[in-house]
């Protein structure tokens, strides 16, 4: 018999997922640190979705990477559109906690971006992230393009590799491309780090570098 909890482990099966809704959050489209656009069409930079456990402090991260032009946090790869935080905490969402990242790929090479997220959680943890549990903290890269994905899978394997000399785990991280719907959250999310400076970071990676950007290549 399951747990008080235990549904938060497994992502909902068909039929199980709330229903969400058709309308978008409504969020300030202005990044709180430097005051450019969170939302757009973002034409001549390329974009990520990142996952590596409460998206407070996985932003902040992603936003003090020199190269990345724009930031938000948000809702990914599950089913229900348009969630709330307090549904996607329900597991019942299927989604896991995002970062779209927006970079300048003339500043900023996607490698550099992997060791970033590769760096900054551990990925062998399953449905959650340190303290956090429930399948909103799973680790997941979504791609926007191909090449983008053929460089995260060839990321992985290297990054295993290091891990396994260091007696760590597998790594469960959810790779996807195409990507699947972006929803954004809540307006008091984004860059939350930024308008509470105290707020709560449960990031912690797991010690081991991760060798891209050090000549490995995708296949």
């Amino acid at each position: 018999m399951l747990g008080i909890g235990a549904y938060k482990q497994r992502l909902p099966r068909d039929g199980e997922a709330l229903p969400g809704r058709d309308t978008p959050m409504r969020v300030n489209n202005a990044h709180h640190v430097h005051g450019r656009p969170i939302q757009g069409d973002f034409a001549g930079f390329e974009q990520v979705q990142f996952g590596l456990g409460c998206f407070w402090g996985a932003e902040r991260l992603f936003w003090s990477t020199p190269g990345v032009e724009t930031t938000a946090v948000g809702y990914s790869g599950g089913q229900t559109p348009n969630p709330t935080y307090r549904e996607v905490c329900s597991g019942m969402t299927g989604h896991t906690e995002a970062v779209l990242v927006v970079y300048d790929p003339a500043k900023l090479g996607f490698d550099a971006l992997l060791k970033v997220f590769w760096e900054g959680h551990d990925p062998t943890q399953g449905m959650r992230q340190g303290n956090d549990a429930g399948t909103q903290y799973r680790s997941a890269v979504y791609c926007a393009t191909q090449a983008q994905y053929d460089a995260a899978i060839a990321s992985r394997a290297a990054y295993q590799a290091r891990l396994r000399e260091a007696g760590l785990g597998e790594i469960t991280t959810d790779i996807r491309y195409p990507a699947p719907p972006f929803f954004y959250a809540e307006d008091e999310h984004q860059q939350y780090l930024s308008k509470i400076p105290n707020g709560y970071c449960g990031l912690g990676g797991t010690g081991v570098a991760c060798p891209i950007g050090a000549g490995i290549q995708a296949a």
